[in-house]
Order: C-alpha cells, then structure tokens, then sequence
C-alpha cells in the first residue's frame, strides 16, 4: 500500500473533527499524529455524531497497537495498514468499525504547480514503501524555466533543465540505496567546464604572490579532497582547485603579516603601540526644543536638556525665563486623546500640593517627541540597577535579491512616509534591533557586519549580536545595547521550511527567542507564499510555523506559540494583497485613501474570519502600499510581471508588516510604523515599527524565602467554567504553569459538563476540584507581574483542546475577580473559559512602588472635567502601585459570543420595543481590531479596593447574576467575525457559527426569562442534528464555594468495548 488517504500526518484535533462532522457518517474515521506523544499517532472515529480518539502506541520492536483497558490483550501489527485493516471488520473493540475512510482535502494548485502542503499527493503512509511515481521532476522543472527569465546565468539553467528533463535515473538509483548522483556530477561538470580557465589564471596570480612572501611553502600543499559525488575527475579537479583558492585566500594575510614582521625585526624598526582604541562613547544628546500654545493664545517654548534633567519653559514676547522643572518634581505626564497634540505636566511645588500645565504643540508627532524625551531622561536619572523599560526596533525587509544602498540611515532611524520619528527623536539609539530580510543575496556575516558598522555610524555604538538566524535568503539579526548583553539569557534559534512539499527554504520563517532579565521576548521573521490567489496557501503557511517553530521554554512545547512570550513579534513579507482592481487601487493611492484600500486588504480579512494572527496587534498604516515598486524609484508601481505562462498581475499591496501580541496587563507601546522614501534596489520599500516596553527584573525579595511561617501567598479559585469547540464529550482536566510556581499543577476531572448544543462542549470545576497554587514568592510587587498559563486538556487522550494566559495583577485582593478570556490551540480559536479567582498577598508583603512607564497616562476629558477633584480619596502611592493606563483594561463580564448558545442573550444587548437595532461600532481603522495602545479608563479592581484588603471605593462590580455585559463594557469586545453574515457558515470558525445565531436576533420573537431574553436560534444546515442525550443531569451541592446551579453529569456508557479512547 503506496499511500494512505485515512492517514493526514500532524493535523490538529479541532480539524480531525472537523473532517469528521462533515462525513457525517458513522464509522467515518481517520488518523492523525499525536500530539502528546512522539511517534504515537491518533486514531479518530465518528459514532452517533461524537468522535473518539483512541491511542495508536509503538512497542520497542516497533510493533504497533491500539491501547486497550487493563487486563485486555492488545493486538500487534507490523504497519499502520495492516492495523486499520484489522479493524475495519466488527466485534474488535471500537465502538463502531473502521468503515469510511476520511481522505485529506486537496487544496488547489497554485500558479507555480505547488500545493498547500506537499506536492499534491495524498500523504504516504507510515512503513509503506515510497511511490514509483512522482511530479517532482516537472514540478522542478517548471520553477527552472522561471529563473531562466529572471536570472543572467541563463546558460547554466539550460543545464539545469536538461538534466531535469532527462537525467531522472538518478531518482531511481536514489529509491534503489545509491546516492551518489551520478548524472548530476556530468552535468555539473559539463556547466563548470569554463569556470577551469577562470580558476587557473586566478590560482596563477595568487601562486605567485604567496611565493613572494613565502617561497618555501607549495601553495599546492593542500591534499585534493575528495569530492562528495566522487564520480567525474573533471569535477574533482575542479574542486581541488577551488579548495587551493579558498586556503590561499584565507592563509595569505597571515603570511604578508609574518614577513612583514620579520622585516622590521631585520632592520630594528619600531612599531606602533597595539593597544586597542577606547570605543566611542555613545553622543550626548542635545538640548532639544519645543513651541508650544499655553491656554488660549499665549505661546511659549519647552527646552528639554535630558543630560542635565530638566524641562525648561519660556514665555515669547518677553524673552525671560519663566521657570526650570527638574525631573524628580515631574510626577505625571497626561496625553490626551481627543487632542492628539496635546499633554498636561504634574509637576510638585514646595508650597502647593502639585500644580498642572496644558501644553499644545504643532503636531502630534511633535508631542510623542516631547514625551519620549522625558521618558528618557526619567530612565537616565532613575538611578535603578535594572531598567524597567527599554526601546525595541523591528525592521522588515524584501531586499529583491539585490545588494543595499550604502547608507540605511532612513529605515533605522524610522524615518519616511507614516507615522515615523520626529528628527529631535530619530537618532535616539534604541536597546534592542530585531531586523528581518527576504530575499537576501548577501553572507550571513557579511549582513551582520554591514549592519553593526551601519548602526555604529548613526549612534556611535558597537551593538553586540544576539542571534543570527537563516534559512536560505530569509535572516535575522538581533543586537542588543553592550550594557544589555549580560541580560540576555536563554537563546534560541529555530527556523520552518514552507516551500515545495514544506522541504524548500525559498519559502518559511525564522525565529528568534530570549529572556531580557525576566521578561520572555519571541520574535518570527517570515516569507510566505506569494500571489494575490493564494491566501488560502498563505494561512497554511502561518498555521505551519505555528506548529513548528521550536522557541522558547521547552517545558511549555505544549502551549500555542503565541502564549509562550511576554511578548511575541511577528514581522515579514506576509505577501497578503489587496482584492480590488488594479486601477482603484492606484486612484486610491494617488488620493491617500488608505482606509478604503485597508478595508479590502486580504490580511484584516482573514484576521476578521479569526483565520491567522488572533490576538495580535498592529499599528495604524498610514503610509502607502509598500509593493511592488519600479526599482530604482518610489514613484511608480509596476503591476505587471511577464511569466511563462502568461502577464502575472501583481496589485500595490501591504505585503511587509510588522505585528504583535503579549500577555495582558504587560506595557507595550508602538510609538512608530512606517516605512522608507529613499531606498530603492528593491521593489520592496524597507518597514519599521518601534517599541516601548516594560520588563521585570530577577526579583530579589527583601525578606528570605519561608522566613516566616505564614509569609505564603496563595491563588484560589471560586470556579472555572469552559466552553470547547468540539464535538468530543471526554472529562477534562486544567493545567497549571507559571514561573511562579516551582512545578506544573493539575486539578482534577470537570465536575459538570453538557454537550446538548452540537459542536460545543460546556465543561466546569468547582472549588473543591481546583487546586490552591502557592507561588514560590509572596511579594506583592513581584506577583503583580506574573501571568499563569492554563492549558485544558482531555482525560481520555492528554492533548489539549485550548490554551490561555491569565494575568494575576486584577486578581490581587482579597475578594474573588471575575476573568474571562478565549481559548487557543495551534493558532486557532478553540473555545472561552471564565470564572473567579483571587491572589492572596500576607499583608507584609504588600509593599510596591511606582515604575517608570506608569508615570504617563491618558486621558479622554478636556482639560475642564479633568481639573475636577476626584471623588474618592487616592490610596497612598506605597500602599498601591496604580496600573498604567497603557495597559488593556481587564474584562468586567462575558463577551464570547459562545455563551449565548448556552444562555441566551442579556436585555442589555438586545433593542428595546420599536428601537432600531443598532449595528455594532465600528473601529476607525475599517474594521479592524482596535490598534490604539490605550483605551478609555475604567475604575480598575486594584483601585477600587488595594491589594492588602483596604475598603473599595468606586462603582461595584457587575452582580454574578449578570454573566453577560453589555457590548463594549470590557477588553474583550465581541468578534468582528460575529457580526460579518456576509461570511458562509461553516464548522471550522467557533466566531462565524455563532455569527449567524446572532443574525437571526432581529428577526425572533424574544421570550424573557428573568433579566435575560432566551431566543431560539435556528441551526445552520452545516451542523449536525442535536444527538440523542448522551448525559443524565443529576443536580448536587457543590459545597460553599461552588458555582450556584451547576450539574454533575453522569455520562451514559458507549456501547461495549475492550479499547478504550487512550491517553495521547
């Protein structure tokens, strides 16, 4: 058996269901690898519209076999095959035979003759042997006769091609165990017949001048080494002499340095002082100055000297010097959000309690310069061991296969079109540089040095190399600050492959991750397919190195690689382009109509379908469409690309971006985005994005660890309720990781579960089943920064069927917080969990303090309202460390549109008797998620009521009798795709389901229930009817803290079997 058509390789679980639901038949199956156990696989098979999963274990002979329950004789095969065959027949153990194989879905061709995944043949099967018949040779060939017209060495493809054509014996001598390439070494050879005459007249020249320094060493000494096709003595040859130029070239500066040494010790010659010259310190910067409008008309300048640390104001018209604000009388900088250009300053005076200014500037940018600098100059005075918040640079860019300009002054220094640095800031030399390229023709070395010497000359510092990361064209550099080296820890490297058959490094990513002190940063640079049809290819692509990129914590391999950085960037030629006619898209250009071409873009569309990059971030574009340009000019797009099989259109698209996602509660700030003006060898213009974001250190506590006895922070939970896009009905259980723990924790099965909606699956714990988690340290100021990694995982096969991050600031207190946060497995969306949970801090441990980023806030209200005492009194700044307005505001209810399946829908969201139903608003970016680092502040739980149990004051939080809050009401705002009916409906997007529910709402007649409306919603055709019900509801008390009304069910027995679903 060549191929296997049942057996689809390393698929994730939620599409094995997928694949099933829509056979729909009983005794539908396939198999999958596990992804719990390596070189395990996983067999899943559809009975009465529930899929079980049953483990596939290797023996140490290699045997394989189902695992069965204890006691049960388990059947050996030699192969996958014969195993499915096996039990394909009935009375075997499953609870229904293997009847209808569930063949992989095969994508369609893309223009170049690759597919989505392989090369567009079902995926052999495991033990079988390999198949005489393959499209390699064609599919080659093809891409050949591309770069015939694109590459100068036109004659040495034609080689190439011939020996594609008809050479392919050696392909057969490959399948028969003889690697030695034969034909290719005569076609190599016959290609590099005129590179002999090339070598020998250089070999010749450098013979020569090695002679002259060292006559007694034969150049020729070097033994020929032995070729690896080791088939024709031209080739070998060639070889040898190519291994002569490289030893000559590499010993030539040392032997000139030898004889040159021994001649001035000949001649008693004196030679310099060697010692090595002082690096350069980095420049100081410059006064920096400001006009600026105070109140109504009068107008003043702002001189800000961060050396000298202070902040200057001087009224115009007279001239004379108003008053001089030094850094440590600074206590908040307010930026307003209605006013972009405008800020008010804090500042402490000795006989008032504080004193406010407003300060207009021309522009917002000019703004964002002013209080960049006095960020910096808090961060110089600060006087801290540690920094608490450094700058980071992201550069993105498609080189085109040809070498840079001299000078890349303009991308690292973000300055071009967009929203770029202000010259007063442009050359404030940042911690970190991340800076990826496609299509790089230069050496890896060579591109660090042409970097670091680039980044020396603008900021006069010798940054030091953290990482350096290739696949073929495709690189990564990271240099970091000399200061910042000895805070790098933890390195890793990897890189995905997703070309032909994901076996070609043309196409993949790169990764970069490392600890800055105790902060997590990962970083991806990535190439994916090209073509304005292939945006189905180019989500694969992402969904693969996902999967694949091994970064980061090994202990958290498990987990999404999205949740396991503090901060994760995501940067490349995304290649997403823009679907609307080439010549809209120029009108719209020319016109800067950015938000019309954004609303089309291929990239938020798919993000919209929760397809690629949930959760994540990116800045307002508001620079125009970075590909593809005529070389040599910004001022010309060239569309159309001459192919062989025809002209290739190639629309003005947003190809390069630059995106990111971290943990919630943590500080990060995008000051800039945009790209360059003025570099022009590539049809790519060069993309940047700056960073200002908060790190923790190692923290040291002031007291030893267990020097008291009842010095031990706690974290318990009230509850935890989850809803899973499944259509499995296994227990499951949560585990718990954190850095604050010294191992993993895991509680026990669910206590109550339903699987009455089809397709979802409501599982929850109570109190008693949850464990009570004791970090390793009790500090408040320490707990405050940590996050807690959950991972839901099913009893029956161990694999996870979501994952999440939780933040423990909000929890801090003394009284349960509510969370509710989404579900993710392998980039996917796979459910919603909620509950309530609370931090425990022993009070002598409550101490904190104010960091550096928290000192700047924003504010919506003009100046009047803002003037206005508050109307609570302000916690004392030991006591309580404020959040940062920075900050995303932690959830107050349930806005998962997941639980109106199961709970209907609130008053609150629906309209009210002979109101218009009103569309949900919209973000200003054309409907894409909110980009905006801050949002409007609400009271937040750790000011409503301090961490060490002071009373609250402000506003209660929502009753528990309200799971549901009105739209808008907390970070997590519904998803786009809900509201998007003009999206088919199908299994694979939990968003789109629930999104026709939610369509149906104007049309229904509510029934009300209490304070909420239960609607019947009508079910799309695509899901399967409601099963018979597989569970029994036996209502029992879940103790004090359980979660009132919740139901323990007694899960009716499958129909006999031996085998059971096994831990994967």
């Amino acid at each position: 058996m060549a191929t296997a058509g049942w057996y689809h390789r390393d698929i994730s679980q939620v599409v094995a269901e997928e694949l099933l639901a829509r056979a729909g038949r009983d005794g539908s199956f396939l198999v999958r690898d596990s992804e719990s156990v390596k070189g395990a696989y996983a067999l899943c098979l559809l009975f009465q519209r529930h899929v079980y999963t049953y483990r596939i274990l290797p023996d140490d002979e290699g045997q394989l076999s189902v695992q069965t329950i204890q006691g049960i004789q388990a059947k050996c095969f030699r192969t996958l095959p014969e195993l499915i065959g096996a039990y394909q027949h009935p009375n075997n153990g499953l609870v229904t035979p293997l009847l209808h194989p569930v063949h992989r879905p095969r994508p369609p061709e893309d223009s170049d003759g690759e597919d989505a995944r392989g090369w567009g043949h079902t995926a052999p099967c495991p033990g079988a042997p390999p198949s005489s018949r393959t499209h390699i040779p064609q599919q080659l060939h093809q891409r050949l006769q591309e770069q015939v017209h694109s590459s100068p060495a036109s004659d040495f493809m034609g080689f190439m091609a011939e020996y594609l054509t008809h050479h392919v014996q050696d392909l057969q001598a490959l399948c028969h165990g003889h690697p030695q390439l034969r034909h290719l070494s005569t076609a190599l050879a016959t290609a590099c017949r005129a590179l002999h005459s090339e070598i020998d007249f250089t070999l010749a020249g450098l013979e020569t001048l090695a002679r002259v320094f060292d006559p007694p060493v034969s150049p020729r000494s070097p033994a020929r080494e032995q070729g690896f096709l080791g088939s024709d003595p031209d080739l070998e040859l060639l070889l040898s002499k190519i291994s002569t130029v490289n030893h000559l070239l590499s010993s030539l500066e040392k032997k000139v340095l030898k004889s040159l040494q021994d001649t001035v010790t000949k001649h008693n010659l004196a030679l310099p002082s060697m010692a090595v010259a002082p690096q350069p310190a980095a420049r100081p910067l410059a006064m920096q100055n400001f006009e600026v409008k105070v109140g109504k008309s009068q107008r003043a300048a702002l001189a800000v000297d961060v050396e000298a640390g202070t902040v200057t104001v001087t009224k115009r018209g007279s001239g004379s010097l108003e008053e001089v604000i030094p850094h440590d009388k600074i206590l908040q900088l307010i930026k307003y959000q209605s006013v972009q250009s405008k800020v008010r300053l804090v500042c402490a005076r000795e006989n008032q309690k504080s004193l406010s200014r407003d300060f207009i500037f021309p522009s917002a940018r000019k703004r964002e310069a002013f209080c960049q600098l006095l960020q910096l100059m808090k961060i110089q005075h600060s006087n801290l061991d540690e920094p608490e918040i450094i700058s980071v640079y992201v550069g993105t860019w498609n080189m085109g296969s040809t070498p840079p300009p001299r000078s890349l002054a303009s991308w690292l220094t973000s300055r071009g079109l967009g929203r770029t640095q202000d010259e007063t800031t442009a050359c404030i030399p940042h911690d970190i540089y991340v800076i990826g390229t496609q299509e790089n023709s230069l050496g890896d070395h060579e591109w660090v040095e042409f970097l670091c010497a680039s980044l020396k000359t603008l900021m006069a510092i010798d940054y030091r190399v953290v990482a350096l990361q290739c696949l073929w064209s495709i690189k990564m550099v990271v240099l970091v600050k000399p200061e910042h080296q000895r805070r790098i820890s933890h390195v890793h490297t990897s890189s995905v492959k997703t070309g032909i058959a994901n076996t070609l490094g043309n196409k993949g990513a790169v990764g970069v991750s490392f600890l800055f002190n105790g902060t997590s940063f990962g970083f991806v640079n990535c190439h994916l397919a090209s073509g304005s049809e292939k945006t189905h290819r180019r989500n694969q692509n992402y969904s693969d190195i996902l999967h694949s990129l091994a970064l980061g914590d090994k202990r958290l391999g498990g987990f999404d690689l999205t949740l396991r950085f503090t901060h994760l960037f995501w940067l490349g030629d995304l290649n997403y382009r823009l679907d609307m006619d080439v010549q809209d898209i120029l009108a719209h250009i020319v016109k800067k109509e950015f938000q019309a071409l954004l609303a089309v873009d291929q990239l938020n569309l798919e993000r919209e379908k929760n397809k690629v990059f949930l959760r994540f971030s990116e800045g307002d574009i508001s620079f125009p469409p970075t590909y593809r340009y005529e070389r040599g000019t910004r001022d010309t797009y060239v569309w159309q690309k001459s192919k062989p099989t025809g002209m290739r259109i190639n629309v003005p698209s947003w190809c390069d971006r630059i995106l990111w996602k971290s943990h919630p509660e943590t500080h990060v700030v995008c000051n800039s985005y945009g790209c360059t003006d003025d570099i022009v060898t590539s049809d790519h213009s060069p993309v940047f994005a700056t960073f200002e974001v908060g790190v923790t250190s190692q923290f040291v506590p002031k007291e030893a660890p267990g020097s008291s006895p009842e010095a031990l922070a706690c974290i318990e939970w009230e509850s935890i309720e989850v809803i899973l896009k499944t259509t499995s009905r296994s227990k499951c259980y949560i585990e718990f990781h954190s850095y604050c723990l010294e191992e993993m924790q895991r509680s026990g099965e669910n206590t109550f579960q339903s699987c009455d909606i089809p397709g979802f699956l409501k599982l929850g714990w109570s109190s008693k089943h949850l464990p009570v988690l004791n970090p390793i340290l009790p500090d408040l100021e320490y707990l405050g920064d940590q996050h807690l990694l959950l991972s839901i995982k099913g009893v029956e096969s161990c694999e996870s069927y979501g994952e999440c991050c939780l933040a423990l600031r909000s929890a801090i207190g003394s009284t349960a917080q509510q969370f509710e946060t989404f579900l993710f497995h392998r980039g996917e969306e796979t459910g919603s969990v909620r509950g309530r949970m609370r931090v425990r801090v022993p009070r002598g441990r409550c101490g904190t303090r104010e960091r550096l980023y928290e000192w700047i806030s924003f504010e919506e209200e003009d100046a009047e309202a803002a003037a206005e005492p508050p109307m609570c009194p302000k916690p004392p700044p030991q006591r309580l460390r404020s959040r940062p307005r920075s900050l995303p505001e932690p959830a107050t209810g349930y806005t998962n549109p997941a639980y109106f399946i199961f709970e209907g829908v609130p008053n609150s969201w629906l309209p009210a008797p002979g109101e218009t139903p009103k569309k949900q608003a919209e973000s200003p970016a054309g409907g894409q998620p909110c980009r905006s680092p801050a949002a409007p502040r609400v009271p937040l739980p750790s000011e409503e009521e301090p961490w060490c149990g002071q009373p609250r004051c402000g506003p209660p939080s929502p009753s528990r009798g309200h799971p549901l809050s009105p739209p808008r009401a907390g970070h997590h705002k519904r998803p786009k795709s809900a509201v998007l009916t003009r999206d088919a409906v199908g299994l694979g997007d939990c968003s789109l389901y629930v999104a026709t529910q939610l369509s149906q709402l104007e049309q229904v007649s509510p029934q009300r229930w209490g304070d909420r409306q239960e609607v019947p919603l009508r079910q799309p055709p695509q899901v399967l009817e409601p099963p018979p019900l597989p569970c029994r509801e036996v209502p029992r008390p879940l103790g004090k803290r359980g979660a009132p009304g919740a139901l323990d069910l007694e899960v009716q027995p499958p129909p006999p079997a031996d085998l059971q679903p096994a831990r994967m």
